[in-house]
């Protein structure tokens, strides 16, 4: 006997669905980390390229202009001799900072059990 097949209640995902297009951003490689790293203050490259060890200069490069172009991360050249270029995050970037805690507050539980079920094993 075969089960029937029941109704979906959750409405479908409106056109262009905004959840893809946040994780497309969020999801992107480094770019959650870039995010975290900009949520207190803005950033120089080379402290940027210090915070995420394991990028290379070009992919960082690369998302860094990506971030930009999608309104997320602010660059700014500062007046300095040398000129320096900061990198900071927008209102709309910011508003991405409780999605990544709480990314981060799953990862944690996530975590958890997983130790706890090897520790059983």
């Amino acid at each position: 006997m075969a089960l029937k097949m029941r109704k979906n209640k959750v409405a479908p995902p409106p056109d262009g669905c905004p959840l893809s297009t946040c994780l497309s951003v969020i999801g992107g490689t480094w770019a959650p980390n870039i995010i975290w790293y900009l949520s207190e203050s803005p950033r120089r490259f080379s402290e940027l390229k210090a915070d995420i060890p394991g990028v290379s200069a070009k992919m960082l490069t690369q998302r860094l202009k990506e971030l930009q172009e999608l309104g997320v991360i602010a660059r700014t050249v500062k007046p300095t001799s040398p000129p320096s270029v900061e990198y900071a995050l927008t209102d709309l970037g910011q508003e991405l900072v409780p999605a990544i805690n709480a990314i981060v507050a799953v990862g944690y539980k996530l975590k958890a059990r997983r130790q706890a079920a090897e520790a059983r094993a």
